[in-house]
């Protein structure tokens, strides 16, 4: 085998917390004698590279490690945390995990200490364990190298012997080096400008768990052990060519080993493997490990990046009927919050007790590895419905999350503003390395997609539909290239179905009273043949309250240089006012099976925060040309008398209805979840009179509830028969 050189294709890295190990986990005493009250903290520095008088800052709190956000950080909490770790002051601190990403809780965020203060206690901060961060934002410090005078602490790194953080599969049999994802292969560890291997003396299947675990992949299986060892010994290459056969093909050029690890004993559950024990070969550890070899991983994906069709297969076999766990609202592949569906209702989870044991066994269920973060206080937006578990305490050994134990709440429990979340490891799939760039469009030089229409959930525009070599736009040059603004967090709406069943009604209207709507086209098309302004229009009337639950407010795609001033509106709230988005809603009523039988729409007459939650200031107000918009935690009420808050039902014809009502259903502003949009209610309709029942948001029943729900063929409450 050759050098680490020579494996140029791309490997799985993973850059996790450090910890301070010596052998196995061991960790540092309390640096100081701070008698602040309450949880005892320890501190300490970890990431990669670094000197031992900087990096990452981590703080033991609540019987568990975790990070400091950078958000407000400054040279005084520096100080602060520099003289916690032993040292007399700091020189300097590092924003944007400069030292690598942390895993676990983030502790503290918005610290504002006055450079001072004895103990980061007394410094003002968000409150422990209340952050809005990710650990892309963990904080680190530099500090002057100068020891506080009698200060004793094995927080001092003596020696580049103590941390373990990236860890890759590096494949070694030739058809798989450009097969991605990588699922079997070499276990190596990053040590000073390379890479280091670990012995696999001891090595067993839970160890391979974990490893797994890291690299995104839900579950290990065994590997042919002497394969791998011819790899290994010493002999010819044509004896080793031969030993093969035509089966597969090892990289047969010699490679000098270099052992880090060995004796790693890990119980299965961790989420990193320096979570595990083991020992660090000191010294020059290439002719160690005895009668083993390098430690290697095979691992199983999850149905998302399965590959080859028997694989695939097996994989949906497995995963028959529908799942019972999802997750919600995040911007990447393997986040967001944690939905669970019991008795045909889908809700969220409390986040009291909520740990990385438990947000491990959610990744692994859905196909993900283990958890790299499990978040709290709905950091991943407020979900809707009811909140079905507290208190999860998984053993992380589970195979679903129903198997963990909990606790039923009532609504006095938990809100949804402690909803759960999660964020998994997740395969590398190398698709930053495709097509998907965004730049100036004047350096563009040719077309490569158009008619490009995705559904969200894939990983790549090259998995959406797409006109593929017919393009439409070939010879357009600059005119017509798309471009993208990317973030993090991003509204979403959601109507509160409630509000539509208990206002809806129906009023027979003078047409001498609808100019207005005609105009703005709030009408069926029948009425351009009515007689005019004789006679009426049976318009179905009900109030909409739209919430943002999302992690970003909801602002109008729209500058307000090209809103577009109303004044023939009577409505009652909002009067004259400027349309920020020409269509905000779409109404229907469909046949069961389907059919569109009338609709309406509705512009955003203006987007304003109407009420919020308690301690939400309201930011949005139509008066005096105001900007328009959702707060995150407040919600727009469409009053039932509102013009255009209706839908003209005078040519539909009696008998049982779906209302549905779709919120921005042209995506036109950018939302974290799209399937919640849609709300739907069963309505029957008489001639005279119609029942409203049954509402609720599209993707908050069972499949089985919602079959039943669009095969209704009549009433089951309201008194009808």
């Amino acid at each position: 085998m050759g050098s680490c050189s020579m494996w140029a294709w791309p490997e799985l890295l993973v850059l996790l917390s450090s910890v301070w190990l010596g052998v196995g986990s061991a960790q540092p005493t309390l640096p100081g004698p701070t008698h602040s009250p309450g949880p005892q903290l320890k501190f300490r520095l970890a990431g990669y590279p670094r000197k031992h008088n900087e990096g990452r800052v981590e703080v033991f709190y609540n019987d568990e490690w975790g990070t400091i956000c950078d958000d407000d950080f400054t040279l005084a909490n520096a100080h602060v945390l520099c003289r916690h770790l032993g040292f007399v002051a700091a020189t300097g601190w590092a924003h944007s995990a400069k030292y690598g990403k942390g895993i676990g809780r983030i502790w503290l965020d918005n610290v504002n200490c006055a450079g001072g203060e004895k103990s980061i206690r007394d410094c003002k901060h968000r409150g422990w364990g209340n952050s809005d961060c990710s650990h892309e934002e963990d904080a680190g410090v530099i500090c002057k190298d100068e020891r506080i005078a009698g200060f004793k602490d094995s927080n001092i790194i003596e020696t580049e012997q103590s941390h373990v953080e990236e860890v890759r599969l590096r494949p070694v049999v030739s058809g798989a080096r450009k097969q991605l994802p990588v699922t079997e292969g070499i276990v190596e560890v990053r040590y000073k400008d390379g890479w280091a291997q670990i012995c696999d003396e001891g090595w067993d299947s839970q160890n391979s768990r974990v490893v797994c675990g890291m690299m995104g992949f839900p579950a290990e299986k065994k590997v042919n052990r002497n394969f791998y060892k011819l790899a290994s010994k010493s002999q010819p290459k044509q004896k080793r060519r031969e030993d093969v056969g035509s089966k597969k093909r090892l990289f047969t050029e010699r490679q000098q080993l270099n052992y880090r690890l060995h004796s790693v004993s890990c119980t299965g559950t961790e989420v990193h493997l320096s979570m595990c024990a083991f020992e660090f070969y000191r010294g020059n550890a290439s002719a160690t490990c005895g009668a083993g070899m390098p430690a290697v991983v095979s691992c199983v994906p999850g149905p998302l990046f399965a590959t080859g069709n028997a694989h695939k297969k097996k994989q949906r076999h497995q995963q028959q009927g529908q799942p019972r766990i999802r997750l919600k609202g995040g911007a990447k592949v393997g986040e967001g919050r944690v939905e669970v569906l019991k008795s045909n209702e889908w809700g969220t989870i409390c986040d009291d007790r909520w740990n990385l044991l438990s947000a491990s066994v959610v990744c692994r269920e859905l196909g993900f590895g283990s958890a790299k973060e499990a978040l709290t206080g709905a950091r991943m937006g407020q979900g809707t419905g009811p909140v079905h578990m507290n208190e999860v305490q998984c053993l992380g050994t589970e195979k679903s999350l129903w198997s963990c134990p909990f606790k039923n709440i009532t609504q006095e429990d938990c809100k949804h503003t402690e909803d759960a979340a999660v964020r998994c490891n997740v395969p590398y799939m190398g698709y930053e390395n495709l097509e998907t760039w965004y730049w100036d469009a004047s350096n563009v030089t040719e077309m490569v997609l158009s008619g490009v229409k995705c559904a969200g959930h894939e990983m790549s525009l090259s998995h959406c539909q797409h006109h593929g070599t017919s393009l439409n736009c070939r010879n357009t040059g600059t005119r017509f290239a798309a471009g993208v603004i990317c973030s993090e967090t991003a509204s979403d709406l959601l109507l509160h179905a409630p509000l539509v069943q208990e206002t809806a009604y129906i009023e027979d209207r003078p047409l001498h009273m609808l100019y207005c709507a005609a105009e703005e086209n709030c009408l069926s098309s029948s009425a351009r043949l009515a007689n005019w302004p004789y006679g009426h229009r049976r318009l179905l009337r009900f109030s909409s309250q739209i919430h943002n639950n999302g992690r970003a407010d909801f602002r109008p795609k729209a500058g307000r240089h090209s809103w577009v001033w109303h004044e023939c509106h009577r409505c009652v709230r909002r009067g004259r006012h400027y349309h920020s988005m020409d269509i905000f809603t779409h109404y229907d009523i469909l046949t069961p099976n389907g059919t569109k039988v009338a609709e309406g729409h509705k512009a955003s007459f203006c987007l304003e925060d109407t009420e919020c939650e308690e301690d939400v200031a309201k930011r949005y107000e139509c008066a005096n040309f105001g900007e328009q918009g959702i707060t995150v935690g407040c919600w727009d009420l469409y009053r039932h008398d509102i013009d255009c808050q209706w839908i003209d039902i005078t040519d539909v014809k009696p008998g049982n209805y779906i209302l549905q009502v779709v919120i921005n259903p042209n995506f036109e502003v950018a939302e974290s979840d799209f399937t919640n949009n849609a709300m739907k209610c069963n309505c029957k309709y008489d001639g005279h009179r119609i029942w409203v029942h049954s509402c609720h948001i599209g993707d908050a029943l069972s499949e089985e509830a919602s079959k039943r729900f669009e095969q209704y063929p009549g009433q089951l409450n309201n008194q009808i028969s």
